[in-house]
């Protein structure tokens, strides 16, 4: 008889789902589901709406990372109406964007994925958390990490007008310029942030790398995938948050494609499964064959690894070391070994930090033209950045009067769905064991297979009028089920 474990809710995440285990008649596992049972339409109620409302409109999608939706909004807005920012407006923006990313990739490493490994898979539910971590690691570290984070809202909300949210970015360019004050505490900020990257990479030797039984499970097989990798690159390969070409690799690293916003849809397509809402992008080229790894699979990652193996390296110097040494210690590119994308991120975090200072010092950042007032007729535009989670993409066709007609998102953890599926479905083959009992521990070493993507489910689903799967039922006060309505 089989025997189903559910993982309900699943945890350290942003959004709802849940985790499926079917066991087979021995014990060990026959299937596994991420199942993701809510359901936000905004593709559907943005129709209507003029363009220039998405950058403030998308953002409340998700309340942990709205700048990246902020940003996209604006460079598919900058498509729709044909304009170009001028260089200042794109520098604030570039800027704003890389504390984005240091805070938020620094959230997920204390507080969502970082406990795993900190206080360890194994410990008390209660002790997994940012408290477990800096009682774990101590005060004084726990305070660093905090005003990190909050060093990095700082320099967004002076951009933006406010951290969570933004008001800054408009179709064009930007709402404001920044003051000479403005860019000396900036500067200042992004001082700090270089060495709050640097303590951050220590911590992760000291806590991860110094621990052999951490290395063995991130080189384990049961947390390996090979699958294509996609990523933001600049002119010359190198990893970008904000602008370039989107490149995507082999599982043996070699280029498949790289492509511009406006060519995604001859390279993605989507499929749907009846059991969420959540729907599998791949690679048109190599075709959908199902959740499987491999070249003839069309299944690929977008996340921190994948950006890492995406590219030929990173365009700061002290995150082109720590990538060089990535590699010579995972045995060279591609690295498939999933828990690795925690080191991925923060070498991330590094290149942010260095870019964030890059940017604040260069002369034109105070410029005051910051905007190109938009002149042509409105008409379809694509924009896309690189969110924490991934490859992020807004697509928007708007009438003669600039009211959208068609929205379309396809977000980081839209692209990882497929791979996030298969991570979890291999975790648990490997930690299920017949006879051997199914406890807490090995439900959260399985759970940190997704948790390795940092996935955010309530940007990611969404729906295309008439076709989203729908299933209620209907009980009566005594708890016994007298309806079920489906459309599927």
């Amino acid at each position: 008889m089989t025997r189903k474990i559910t993982i309900d809710p699943i945890t350290r995440l942003e959004g709802h789902g849940r985790i499926d285990l079917f066991l087979n008649d021995e014990g060990g596992l026959a299937n596994a589901y991420l199942v993701v049972p809510e359901l936000r339409g905004f593709e559907t109620f943005c129709e209507g709406r003029p363009v220039e409302e998405m950058p403030r409109i998308t953002q409340r999608i998700c309340g942990v990372c709205p700048i990246a939706h902020h940003m996209a909004a604006a460079k598919a807005g900058d498509a729709v109406y044909g304009v170009e920012p001028p260089p200042t407006a794109k520098k604030l923006r570039e800027l704003m964007y890389a504390a984005f990313f240091v805070a938020d990739h620094a959230t997920h490493f204390y507080v969502l994925g970082g406990p795993d490994f900190v206080v360890g898979p194994d410990a008390p539910k209660a002790e997994r958390n940012i408290l477990g971590v800096v009682k774990a690691v101590g005060r004084e570290l726990g305070e660093q990490v905090m005003q990190g984070i909050l060093d990095n809202h700082k320099i967004t909300s002076i951009i933006g007008g406010r951290y969570i949210h933004p008001v800054g970015a408009l179709v064009g360019g930007m709402s404001k310029a920044i003051t000479e004050e403005e860019r000396d505490e900036i500067e200042t900020l992004a001082g700090k942030t270089v060495e709050f990257a640097k303590l951050s990479l220590q911590v992760f030797d000291d806590l991860v790398l110094g621990n052999e039984t951490y290395v063995d499970l991130i080189k384990s097989d049961i947390f390996a995938h090979e699958t294509y990798y996609m990523g933001l690159v600049d002119e010359e390969n190198r990893v970008n948050f904000y602008d370039g070409r989107v490149r995507v690799v082999g599982p043996a690293g070699e280029e498949l494609v790289k492509y511009a916003p406006v060519e995604y849809l001859d390279v993605i397509a989507e499929h749907v499964e009846p059991w969420t809402y959540l729907k599998f992008p791949y690679l048109k080229e190599v075709g959908w064959q199902g959740f499987v790894d491999g070249a003839e699979s069309g299944v690929y990652r977008a996340s921190p690894l994948s950006r890492l193996n995406a590219a030929d390296g990173m365009a700061t110097p002290l995150a082109q070391a720590e990538y060089e040494r990535f590699y010579d210690t995972l045995g060279g590119k591609p690295v498939h070994a999933t828990l690795a994308t925690h080191w991925a991120r923060l070498i991330e975090v590094l290149y942010a930090a260095e870019r964030s200072l890059e940017l604040i010092q260069d002369e034109e950042i105070t410029g005051q033209a910051i905007r190109t007032i938009p002149t042509e007729a409105p008409g379809e535009g694509i924009g896309i950045v690189e969110a924490p989670r991934g490859t992020l993409t807004h697509h928007y066709v708007a009438d003669e009067q600039g009211l959208l007609k068609k929205v379309n998102l396809i977000v980081g953890t839209t692209n990882n769905y497929a791979a996030i599926s298969m991570s979890l479905k291999k975790a648990a083959q490997g930690l299920i064991q017949p006879g051997q009992p199914v406890d807490d521990g090995i439900l959260n070493t399985i759970e940190m297979a997704f948790r390795a993507y940092d996935p955010c489910l309530g940007c990611a689903t969404h729906a295309m009028p008439g076709e989203t799967p729908l299933w209620v039922k209907i009980y009566d006060h005594e708890g016994d089920l007298v309806q079920e309505i489906k459309r599927d």
